[in-house]
């Protein structure tokens, strides 16, 4: 008897892939328009937009038995551009007045990496997996996300017998990040309600001057402007892209963005330095349009690409597992996270950030800040500190971490 055949997956390619992200922002940002519960809670619209399509992709895939395929090379290309422009918006004042904050967000974030990996090992447990299993269900997939998850995965599937481990962690990210896009908006609200916060309380009035000051004198939005904003870009990623290739030879792995991100803090701090006449694109509204653009249709790929048919062969433990990260994250951010830096409205700001990030993505953070800081005011400086963390320190840490609890 042979083998039923297996249907031919629907594939879609780069151009309509991107496409398609574009149109997924808008259904986003018309359902947030017409619900009113998303825009209260700051739920970005390209997780409102992406959510609903990778719904619709599951119907799809239900009804006809076939799945459906990505080509996300865009997305990926959007991801360095995104984080080239943050670095190119970086100025050496911001990090010099961020650097005791900095410290302080690397220590929380290092003790919460451990509690993440302490209830991925209870969750694999408690599903009679062997405790190792549970950096699958812990940052490797949700700080670390589908990438460090899908590079994990063979590891622990080889040396401590967890069949499919690489799905296990595949699937943990999906639902992180579903997780990462939903809850940072309400936290923000959460505690800036409670504690009747605004963008000009403490330690961002400063911020919120300087960054008012500056809206009055950005150069305006032209071709122009977009031109030289997407010069500094290339220039910006061809640095990162040969440093990149540099630590790769000397062994050591990290994600091009982080590379890419670092040249264009260099290049906008050292180059006007240098050349007096050369004007450096931080803070312009070009670059502003560029980032919010990348950083959108990067998400709404992102979101709508999740293959949600793949959770059901993992359904118990990742319903049980994400459930106790959700509410870890969340305790750890109301009751540590928000009072220790500091209880003000930058500290609510970085809060949704830190949900976004500790449970799915880089990205997913900036997004959930960019909703929080649309409705209620600007914070600059969390826009500088988080990244760093999230984007730069946190991919160092987290292999260590990831290495000794599967020696444990």
């Amino acid at each position: 008897m042979e083998p039923a055949a297996v249907a031919d997956p629907i594939t879609i390619d780069s151009f309509a892939a991107f496409t398609l992200g574009i149109v997924v922002y808008f259904v986003g940002a018309r359902l947030t328009k017409r619900f009113s519960i998303l825009s209260a809670y700051s739920i970005p619209e390209p997780v409102s937009g992406g959510l609903a399509a990778a719904f619709c992709a599951l119907l799809v895939v239900v009804a006809t038995g076939r799945t459906i395929e990505y080509d996300l090379s865009v997305r990926d290309f959007l991801l360095v551009y995104f984080f080239t422009t943050v670095g190119l918006n970086a100025r050496v004042s911001d990090l010099t007045r961020g650097g005791p904050v900095l410290a302080i967000m690397l220590g929380l974030t290092l003790v919460f990496m451990i509690v993440q990996n302490g209830v991925g090992a209870l969750g694999a447990l408690l599903f009679g997996l062997p405790s190792q299993a549970g950096v699958l269900l812990g940052t490797a997939s949700l700080i670390g996300g589908h990438g460090t998850a899908i590079a994990w995965g063979p590891t622990i599937a080889s040396q401590y017998g967890v069949t499919g481990a690489a799905e296990l962690g595949i699937a943990s990210a999906t639902v992180g990040l579903i997780l990462a896009s939903v809850l940072g908006g309400p936290i923000a609200k959460y505690l800036i309600s409670k504690n009747s916060l605004t963008a000009t309380d403490e330690t961002d009035a400063i911020e919120t001057h300087e960054a008012a000051a500056t809206d009055e004198t950005r150069a305006p939005i032209n071709h122009v402007e977009i031109m030289r904003c997407i010069l500094w870009i290339h220039v910006a990623i061809v640095i990162g892209y040969s440093a990149h290739e540099s630590l790769l030879t000397a062994g050591l792995k990290l994600p091009l963005f982080v590379p890419c991100l670092i040249s264009g803090i260099v290049l906008s701090n050292v180059v006007p330095m240098v050349f007096r006449k050369s004007k450096s694109p931080a803070g312009t509204q070009s670059l502003d349009l560029i980032n919010e653009f990348s950083l959108s249709v990067f998400l709404s790929m992102s979101l709508m690409s999740m293959e949600l048919w793949t959770l059901a062969g993992s359904a118990g433990v990742l319903a049980v597992t994400m459930v106790l990260q959700a509410v870890a994250a969340a305790v750890f951010i109301v009751f540590i996270v928000f009072r220790v830096m500091g209880r003000n409205y930058f500290a609510a700001v970085l809060s949704a950030g830190f949900a976004g990030f500790a449970l799915g993505a880089t990205p997913t953070a900036i997004a959930n800040m960019k909703a929080v800081t649309q409705r209620y005011g600007p914070s600059p400086l969390a826009f500088i500190v988080l990244p760093l963390i999230s984007a730069f320190f946190v991919d160092l840490a987290n292999a260590f971490i990831i290495q000794w609890f599967l020696s444990l």
